[in-house]
């Protein structure tokens, strides 16, 4: 049964706990073994740890296009009716969020300026094992196609048949994957980070997967770039005393039956609707086909809390930062004023967190853990980098000489004074 808790009588520790969040000392040692035994031994010890974890000998890690192409020719139509017209409205959002460079003149033969460049090549990461996600290989690979990233490499376990699921290479297709390699855990992400015989080295690897994934992803950072370290999947609901009970017990469901370590917490100011959900969520939990993965994560860590009013919700929602943020309230538009930390808000009683998950538009590829204090959902600027240029005329430099001069010989930079005084002869050297 989930726990009810009042703000009045709950100490806040127990309000804004998010359980366990460090990763132990042996899974950092396992996944730094797998990291070190990838980066010298290559291909030989990805097919080693494919067999070891995923139970399967492939011939070949790449996917062939014929192989993809078979797929595509599987996959239910109407499934991949409703993949385009979800990849056509994730690039409908994304496509606003092109950022172009820009060039001025400064005057007097000074020229600034920044070019906006897409990364060359990227990695993205796709989960298998107690499902198969091809949403994420939509909301990971469009925006770096909008970006303009040239190669898209994907990762993904495989069965132990060595087969990657047809619906994954589907999506694959629609969203334009360059390579696919049916390779999952921390030997994707290190293959992806320095490269093997068949896979290439990236520049930047996004997409979720478990603690093993998200440690080694952490682990290679700074040789490659990550989009972020993603932590269990997250919802909260604010409530006001009008929801329906049965709904919200269903959106908290949506997010727990990911993974034994999710988190759903309702916040409401009704005792009563409390009570109604807890009793929802039991009902509906008997009937989930996921059932033992959401009442681990319901009973461990789910809660109601019950606030003395709306306001204080919100308060509560903005310290706790979550991943999904759904305001079923009244007046939405109103409220979404007063919110600031979450990965994204769904408006309404009609606007389910699956609704962003699968269709919407904007990105589920999203913070956790609290991180959405600081960081943002993934988005066309995780794909591209910025580059800025200089260009004075020589009568331009000559007008600041001396300012350059003395900033870098306050700075006991010499040489930097002298790299400019040179160039009109007055070098002490």
């Amino acid at each position: 049964m989930i726990r009810i808790m009042n703000t009045a009588e709950t100490p806040e520790e127990e309000i804004f706990d998010r359980g366990g969040q460090t990763v132990s000392p042996e899974i950092e040692a396992a996944v730094r073994a797998i990291v070190e035994d990838v980066r010298a031994n290559g291909d030989e010890a990805v097919l080693r740890y494919t067999r070891k974890f995923d139970g399967a000998a492939p011939e070949q890690l790449r996917v062939p296009e014929e192989e993809i192409d078979r797929a595509f020719a599987a996959a239910d139509p109407a499934f991949l009716d409703s993949l385009r017209q979800a990849a056509a409205n994730i690039s409908a959002f994304h496509e606003r969020q092109k950022r172009e460079g820009f060039r001025f003149e400064g005057g007097d033969g000074i020229v600034l300026g920044q070019r906006v460049l897409p990364l060359d090549t990227v990695g993205v990461y796709v989960p298998g094992g107690t499902a198969s996600y091809p949403s994420t290989v939509l909301m990971n690979v469009i925006p770096a196609k909008i970006a303009g990233v040239r190669r898209i490499v994907m990762t993904t376990p495989c069965g132990r048949d060595g087969t990657v699921p047809v619906d994954i290479l589907a999506a694959a297709r629609v969203a334009g994957v360059t390579d696919v390699f049916r390779i999952g855990g921390a030997q994707a992400v290190a293959a992806l980070a320095y490269g093997t015989e068949s896979v290439p080295r990236v520049d930047k690897i996004v997409g979720p997967g478990n603690v093993y994934v998200a440690t080694a992803k952490r682990m290679v950072f700074g040789q490659v770039d990550i989009d972020m370290i993603a932590g269990p999947s997250e919802i909260l609901i604010v409530a006001d005393r009008k929801a329906e009970p049965a709904w919200l017990a269903a959106d908290m469901l949506s997010q727990a039956e990911h993974d034994r370590m999710a988190t759903a917490v309702l916040v409401c100011d009704s005792r009563e609707l409390a009570e109604r959900t807890a009793e929802e969520l039991e009902r509906q939990l008997s009937c989930l086909p996921r059932e033992e993965i959401a009442r681990t994560s319901i009973e461990n860590n789910g809660r109601i809390i019950v606030a003395e009013d709306l306001m204080e919700g919100v308060d509560i929602a903005n310290r706790l930062a979550a991943e999904h943020l759904e305001l079923c309230v009244e007046d939405p538009f109103t409220m979404l004023e007063h919110v600031r930390n979450a990965g994204s808000v769904f408006l309404g009683y009609s606007c389910p967190e699956a609704l962003g998950d699968y269709w919407a538009g904007p990105n589920h590829t999203l913070p956790t853990s609290g991180t959405a204090r600081f960081s943002s959902p993934l988005s066309v600027d995780e794909f591209i980098k910025r580059s800025s240029f200089i260009c004075y005329s020589h009568e331009a430099l000559g007008r600041v000489k001396d300012d350059i001069s003395r900033l870098a010989k306050h700075e006991g930079l010499e040489g930097h004074s002298r790299s400019v005084l040179v160039r009109f002869g007055e070098n002490d050297a």
